[in-house]
């Protein structure tokens, strides 16, 4: 049986990455069977707004589409909706898992998870609203301002998971556990987005090919434009869209390896838990 590993501990950006594929690799059943039982429903409601979208905007011009007004603005606000929801449950989840697996020597309990998941829940939707507008009109101040208030309102959800914080500490809190090492956290959270967006880019092939084959086709054929998609791009793109929903579980796993890598070189908490261990045996 593979050692239990070790979060709260300080690690380069090398060992966040082999740490984060570690973890998954060790913890893929329980960790998956959390995510399908609690994360599962959600993700069912995006794949259909996916599919809803989808077909709502195939084989439509921006100008056409904007000008037609209903379906595509509606399609939009569900999508935006149900991505929301998503993003939330499985950050929820992957945290309350990683909580879960500290708490109870490498065991994930998805039952304790899924409680979790349900106390911290509407807690976290705020927060993750309040953190995109204040990120928002950072960008709006001339683009850096919301890169830097990006980079620590992006553990606002860690802090209040793992230390149990309220909704205005997680705020204050974050920019302190960034402090003098924001440059590392932003290049730790780039090349996370960098590695998790190559990944996903993968099971888009298969859509991007469609299309250019659809394309030469419609082209030699002179069929109408919306004659080149059809049900078999819209299936072919949810299916795409639902394998990079997945894939984006790497990030909340990466990310709670940084914040404890933070929040270990601010508090030291996993070396005074190994004192007080070693103490106590």
């Amino acid at each position: 049986m593979s050692q239990t590993i070790q979060f709260k501990k300080q690690r380069e950006l090398g060992e966040i990455l082999t740490d984060t594929f570690k973890f998954i690799r060790e913890n893929f059943k329980p960790l998956g069977l959390a995510l399908l039982k609690i994360t599962g429903p959600v993700f069912l409601i995006l794949i259909l707004a996916v599919g809803y979208y989808s077909w709502a905007t195939v084989g439509m011009g921006m100008l056409t589409t904007m000008s037609t007004g209903g379906d595509f603005i509606i399609s939009m606000l569900v999508l935006l909706f149900a991505y929301f929801l998503y993003i939330n449950v499985m950050f929820a989840t992957v945290y309350h898992s990683i909580l879960s697996y500290i708490q109870n020597d490498g065991e994930i309990i998805t039952s304790v998870v899924a409680s979790g998941v349900k106390d911290d829940i509407l807690k976290l939707m705020v927060l993750t609203f309040v953190s995109g507008v204040l990120t928002g009109f950072g960008f709006m101040l001339l683009f850096i301002p919301g890169i830097w208030v990006m980079v620590p309102l992006s553990f606002t959800s860690a802090i209040l998971v793992f230390r149990g914080k309220g909704f205005s500490d997680s705020l204050s809190e974050c920019f302190e556990l960034v402090k003098e090492n924001w440059w590392m956290t932003f290049a730790s959270i780039l090349v996370i987005g960098i590695i998790v967006y190559l990944i996903g880019v993968v099971f888009q092939i298969p859509a991007i090919i469609y299309f250019m084959v659809q394309t030469i086709t419609t082209v030699q054929e002179g069929s109408a434009t919306r004659d080149m998609f059809g049900t078999g791009y819209v299936v072919i793109s949810v299916l795409s869209s639902a394998l990079q929903y997945i894939v984006y579980c790497i990030t909340p796993i990466a990310w709670a390896f940084i914040y404890f890598n933070l929040n270990e070189k601010k508090h030291f908490t996993g070396t005074y838990e190994t004192i007080q261990n070693l103490g106590n045996n």
